[in-house]
């Protein structure tokens, strides 16, 4: 997947540098027209300079065309087999379900594993000395490896279970983070990130007494490098960034702004919840200090999820609970601690999450992941243009290299009635604020609605969209 470069620089609309008006310059002597969507206060960072431009707005009168068969080839239907939900009806129509960004469908390979799992499979893992313990442990090691594989780290031990991102970010932060943090220190954290990659480090920083200071965001949904750069400094301890927003899509340039934190001996997070399913990471080539996930928006059962870290990092950070599975030995004099990873793995862990996490992580490396990343990256812009062909409705967030996550308006309508109206067609879409307030804060907004795309999604299911939201459109422009 061909990522952006991020630096901000290039041609203003119709090839003008600079400036975002999209209408030719008026004369000297006429007072100049107010734009038709004036930016945002939280975006007036990005206004002034030649740095800065918005893309070419897509040409309505154009129809969009759909996408070819990607070389190499990738059989959509061959997977959509494969999910037994995608096979239902929702209010007498056939299910399209474009709401991926807030969890993915369930092959039945992964429904099989934790059905076997508790049917035939149920024990507790480690320290067993009966056949079912080893074999539950067996495939519990073995779901670990995979995630290692899955992020291309070559040593398992790297990879933490947690129940997701979530839990993944608030360990480092109440780890690492006390650990590390002291006053005055700054957090750098993207504007396009969930709330969970920024709460918790509200959290630390009140107590530490460091700062959260937020990396802004550009009128098309990059990051502002310029910005990044000018903030980065002896004070910055770690960087939260989000591998794939979201609500915008972005893909930020990880391993470049990763590099330029660690010149200043900064830590950098990287919460990839939105990347895994989308395109192949490598945490080795980004060199991230964290890198975290969650199984159920990588086709896996909820409440799974890992936290992959640099081993020197978790062997300095002390634990976060205490109890099972993660010491060594206890006395009331004093206790030791296992080695990582399960000196941060207290408790019994979710065994038949992980054997789901194992199943769906062996099923998407069974697929061909460059043929499957172009058919979404084809089927993203399809849907981007047939989008635009719907009268009033304004996409948010158009930064080149985004994942399929289309957040948008429809003029004369509210975002969560209208997903309600499309829930009536079957069409299965997310409205609200996404978790990521400051996201849309940065255009003006409290709540949008939004499609996400996966790799079972087809251009029947993008028509599906279109052909409602040109319905629902015009009825509202009716009443």
């Amino acid at each position: 997947m061909t990522t952006p470069d991020g630096f901000g620089r290039g041609t203003g609309i119709n090839g003008a540098p600079g400036g975002f008006s999209t209408a030719t310059a008026p004369p000297a002597t006429a007072p100049a027209a107010p734009p038709s969507n004036p930016l945002p206060e939280a975006l007036a960072h990005a206004a002034g300079g030649p740095r800065y431009w918005l893309p070419t707005r897509a040409d309505r009168s154009s129809p969009p065309t759909a996408p070819t068969t990607p070389t190499g080839g990738f059989d959509v239907e061959a997977v959509r087999r494969d999910f037994p939900q995608l096979h239902r009806e929702v209010n007498g129509r056939p299910l399209v379900w474009l709401d991926n960004g807030a969890t993915t469908l369930k092959p039945r390979q992964v429904v099989e594993a934790v059905g076997e799992h508790y049917a035939t499979g149920t024990s507790n893992v480690h320290r067993g000395a009966h056949t079912l313990a080893k074999q539950a442990t067996q495939i519990y090691e073995e779901g670990r490896a995979e995630a290692a594989k899955l992020l291309g780290t070559p040593d398992p031990d790297e990879i933490v279970f947690v129940r997701g991102t979530t839990e993944a970010v608030n360990l480092v932060a109440q780890t690492w983070g006390r650990a590390n943090l002291g006053v005055g220190d700054e957090i750098l954290v993207s504007a396009a990130e969930h709330h969970s990659n920024l709460v918790p480090w509200q959290l630390i920083a009140k107590e530490r007494r460091a700062r959260v200071v937020p990396i802004p965001l550009l009128p098309d949904g990059q990051l502002d490098q310029d910005a990044y750069r000018d903030l980065l400094g002896f004070r910055t301890k770690l960087v939260a960034l989000t591998h794939a927003s979201n609500v915008l899509g972005t893909v930020p340039p990880v391993a470049e702004m990763t590099a330029l934190a660690h010149r200043y001996g900064a830590k950098v997070l990287v919460d990839g919840a939105q990347a895994v399913s989308h395109f192949p990471v490598d945490v080795t080539a980004l060199d991230a200090d964290f890198y975290t996930f969650s199984g159920h928006k990588v086709f896996a059962p909820t409440g799974i999820g890992a936290l992959y870290g640099k081993r020197e990092l978790l062997e300095a950070m002390p634990p976060w609970q205490g109890g099972g599975n993660m010491i060594d030995a206890v006395s009331f004099t004093e206790t030791t601690y296992a080695p990582v990873p399960h000196r941060l793995e207290a408790g019994t862990g979710h065994i038949g999450g992980v054997a789901g996490l194992r199943a769906a992580l062996r099923y998407l490396s069974g697929l061909d992941r460059q043929a499957a990343t172009a058919h979404e990256e084809q089927l993203t812009a399809y849907a981007t243009a047939a989008l635009a062909t719907v009268p009033g409705l304004r996409l948010i967030g158009s930064a080149p290299g985004k994942i399929g996550v289309l957040t948008f308006l429809l003029a004369g309508t509210d975002p969560i009635a209208l997903a309600g109206a499309l829930d009536q067609q079957g069409i299965a879409i997310r409205a609200g604020h996404h978790c990521a307030q400051p996201a849309l804060a940065a255009y003006g907004l409290q709540s949008a609605a939004r499609a996400s795309l996966a790799l079972y999604n087809t251009v029947r299911d993008v028509d599906a969209l279109v052909t409602a939201l040109q319905g629902i459109q015009a009825e509202a422009a009716a009443s």
